[in-house]
Order: C-alpha cells, then structure tokens, then sequence
C-alpha cells in the first residue's frame, strides 16, 4: 500500500507557508531544507515541516491540496495550531 501526504511547509518566523503533496515526505522534506530546486520555497526560505497528513490514495491527496490551497491563512493557521500549537518542525518524526 501507497502512502501519500499533504504537507504544509513554513518559513523560521512562520510568515511564509507552503503547501504541498507527495508520497515519500522525508525525501521531499529534505529537498526543502537544501534548497535543492530554484522556486518559491528556495526563495522565501521554507523549510519547517509544521503540519501534515496521510492519505493511501492519491486522488484523495490531490484533492485535500487544492482544497487547503483554497482556503484563507486564517484557516491554514487555525489548522497548523490544532495539532502543532508550537509550530514544531515535524521532520523529526520521519
């Protein structure tokens, strides 16, 4: 069985989120933190993992990503707070 995450990145002073889907969340966090590809995460230096979740279906993933992608920062922030109140990067857990 698959797994695939939803993720949702930030910057040190959490000013900056990113948001994004992958099925292998340590190799994709890990090219965050080294900046590995030019872009919006290398740009604004996004590299704290603070919130994520699982999905075994990538249709289902896809899905959640554009729907968090739709929403207001507000609600990214009430959502990152809910199960990560310290904005602790999440990384370590892989």
């Amino acid at each position: 069985m698959n797994t695939y995450y939803i993720y949702i990145m930030s910057s040190f002073t959490n000013s900056v989120l990113y948001i994004g889907v992958t099925n292998d969340i340590e190799r994709r966090v890990y090219e965050h933190k080294n900046k590995t590809f030019e872009g919006f995460t290398k740009k604004y230096n996004v590299n704290k993992l603070v919130y994520y979740e699982t999905y075994s279906d990538i249709n289902e993933a896809i899905y959640r990503e554009k729907q968090l992608k739709g929403k207001n920062r507000n609600y990214k922030i009430n959502l990152i707070e809910k199960e990560n109140p310290q904005w602790s990067d999440l990384s370590s857990n892989f």
